[in-house]
């Protein structure tokens, strides 16, 4: 797929000496929702300031839908909207004046009729002539996106857009972003709910400590590094395991009272049959059987524990 966004040995170092980013590398595809996620201080708010030419990197490069993000800022910046964590506005103007003129600091021309299809989208339609010191803080979060989408970029960057608003109004930002997605915007995301990037992402990253820990497609993900288990509820109690068990990936709860199965690979989920039947020979009932697998959330944090 055509990439839109090159990051190539991308180092920032601080006065302090503090090194945020240390050598990224990274490509982000035309056309997908990209999750980058990280724990506090990891770079990624970093990151998104080197692409957005916000923050001058130390050392590398970042190139923009074909435009280097220092050599040609202004034709990168024109092709990027970026909804930051802060909700920082315009407060004593209304939401029409906020993203008309943000739309005119990029030199676009007038375009009521796009101006209102942007309010509408974002659910602001009824909001457009209200002051924005009168919104809400989910409203106000709504209004960063639609300053952001006001010069029609063909990259979006949403850094934490969810954060301190309710559900109903996040699954509205998601609905809003997969629509994005859909006539050819680039969304890339930084979030602390993992649920999000589960929900959303067709690729995530991991950043942690300045560094790049993985890039990757976000089903191959979940099936590389989730683990799934298959829990027998026993009818009796186990002393131990019988040797017999020991091809298996197998453990004895505590209370003796639980088998757990621990599978990944398609070639250990057949196993399963191959267990039941030698638990059947051995004379072992079990009363319930349950089934569990790893969610995005446990392998960000295994990942994360890794690279510590």
């Amino acid at each position: 797929m055509d990439p839109i966004i090159v990051a190539s040995k991308v180092t920032k170092t601080y006065a302090s000496g503090f090194q945020a980013l240390k050598g990224v590398d990274l490509t982000i595809r035309r056309g997908e929702i990209f999750a980058l996620l990280g724990p506090n201080g990891a770079g990624k708010t970093t990151l998104i300031g080197v692409v957005c030419g916000i923050v001058n990197p130390t050392s590398g490069t970042v190139v923009a839908d074909g435009h280097d993000v220092i050599r040609d800022y202004r034709a990168a910046r024109a092709k990027i909207g970026l909804v930051p964590q802060e909700l920082s506005t315009d407060t004593f103007e209304t939401v029409w004046g906020t993203v008309s003129f943000s739309r005119g600091l990029f030199g676009k021309p007038e375009d009521a009729a796009y101006v209102e299809k942007v309010l509408r989208d974002l659910s602001l339609w009824e909001k457009r002539h209200d002051k924005i010191m009168t919104l809400s803080g989910g409203m106000k979060r709504r209004v960063l996106i639609a300053k952001a989408l006001s010069h029609e970029p063909r990259i979006l960057f949403l850094d934490e857009p969810t954060a301190g608003v309710d559900v109903e109004l996040r699954r509205d930002m998601w609905k809003m972003v997969r629509s994005l997605r859909e006539t050819g915007v680039t969304v890339i995301l930084t979030t602390h709910y993992i649920e999000e990037a589960e929900e959303m992402a067709d690729r995530i990253g991991v950043i942690n400590k300045g560094e790049i820990v993985l890039v990757e497609e976000k089903a191959a993900l979940m099936q590389k590094l989730g683990k799934k288990q298959l829990t027998l509820v026993l009818q009796r109690p186990l002393a131990s395991l019988p040797a017999s068990l020991s091809p298996y990936a197998l453990e004895l709860s505590s209370d003796k009272s639980r088998l757990v199965f621990t599978f990944q690979s398609e070639a250990e989920r057949a196993q399963i049959a191959g267990l039941l039947r030698a638990l059947a020979e051995l004379g072992i009932d079990f009363r319930d059987l349950q089934t569990s697998e790893s969610s995005l959330e446990e392998i960000f944090v295994s990942l994360v524990r890794s690279d510590a």
